[in-house]
């Protein structure tokens, strides 16, 4: 009688413990996807170790004389690291490149200072700008 009584006060206590469990909400699986990935950069690399996508937050530059403000960059390359794809944002606007591997290619300006336009170039360097 007493392992019977034993029993059942075991039962009843672990129903007790299994309905706290489930009121707080404890999941034994595994831990739930986070909402938002943050940080500096980030690269997606392939199977030999070659970045071929980034997206990267640049500072603020000087080159041959013209100053250029922080840039978040959009960069996709080719299996040569070529890049291939630049998508950049600043305060000055946005830019969309797109390259053939060689000197040619299409770039998309949506600039406070220049305005609105598409340059196209061939591979032999001939340029055409396109505006509104």
């Amino acid at each position: 009688m007493k392992l019977l009584r034993f029993g059942v006060v075991l039962t009843v206590l672990n129903l007790v413990l299994l309905a706290i469990l489930l009121a707080h909400g404890y999941s034994a699986g595994a831990e739930s996807v986070p909402p938002v990935l943050r940080g500096r950069a980030l690269e997606i690399v392939d199977d030999k170790g070659r970045t071929r996508a980034s997206i990267s937050v640049e500072p603020p530059v000087t080159m041959e004389g013209r100053a250029y403000p922080e840039t978040v960059l959009l960069r996709l390359t080719d299996p040569k690291n070529g890049p291939v794809v630049k998508i950049t944002a600043s305060d000055e606007g946005s830019v969309i490149g797109l390259s053939d591997d060689a000197e040619g290619g299409v770039q998309i300006h949506s600039t406070k200072q220049k305005g609105n336009f598409v340059r196209v170039v061939d591979r032999d360097g001939k340029e055409k700008i396109v505006k509104p």
